[in-house]
């Protein structure tokens, strides 16, 4: 797929609130600081669409852009920012859960996971939840280019097989690096991929 254009639509702490026009939406979500920002850059190849920070925890909003007039890329707050205090978290935690289940536009959930880091428990727990409530999801593994590839191979393994104990099948699993802009055309395709069956 290629992008021919991306657009801001609407910012947004209620789902009901939402564009209302019923186009598929696929929303990226992951912890603080996963590199959720730049990989949306790289997918739509505009530098500055999401905003990008070193600090942790700066989308706090449910965020619509439209891609090519034909899909919706979602952009939603990080989980698991111990600095956003207890009140602050379990606002966002409410604002996250309320998309994912009662948007019925939602057509993909991208998970982010940083491939540098082991296994969390946070992200373990997420990963459940959505196997619980039945969300279409796949995982994206970022920041491929800040490690080896004999440590990305030992890495991945590790996080799948941990994923097994638990799932009888895994979803799509895709790796990234924004920087080196790698893995994007495999998303991209992923989706053309689930508009078409869609359309037919």
């Amino acid at each position: 797929m290629i992008i021919k254009d991306a657009q801001f639509v609407i910012s947004n702490t209620d789902y009901r609130k939402c564009p209302q026009d019923g186009k598929p939406e696929y929303a990226f979500i992951g912890r603080s600081n996963v590199g959720k920002s730049s990989l949306i850059n790289m997918l739509t190849n505009r530098k500055g669409l999401a905003m990008t920070s070193s600090k942790p925890g700066k989308t706090q909003l449910i965020n619509h852009f439209i891609i090519n007039n034909e899909w919706y890329l979602v952009d939603l707050p990080g989980y698991g920012y111990a600095q956003r205090g207890r009140e602050g978290r379990e606002r966002i935690k409410t604002i996250i859960e309320d998309y994912i289940l009662e948007r019925e536009a939602l057509t993909n959930l991208f998970l982010l996971l940083d491939c540098r880091h082991e296994p969390q428990k946070i992200d373990l727990e997420f990963i459940e939840w959505l196997g619980e409530n039945a969300i279409p999801f796949s995982i994206i593994f970022t920041k491929i280019d800040k490690v080896s590839k004999a440590h990305l191979k030992e890495n991945l393994t590790v996080y799948l097989d941990k994923l097994k104990e638990t799932w009888d099948e895994l979803p799509p699993v895709f790796q990234t690096s924004s920087e080196h802009r790698i893995g994007g055309e495999d998303v991209l395709d992923y989706i053309e991929q689930i508009n078409e069956n869609l359309k037919n």
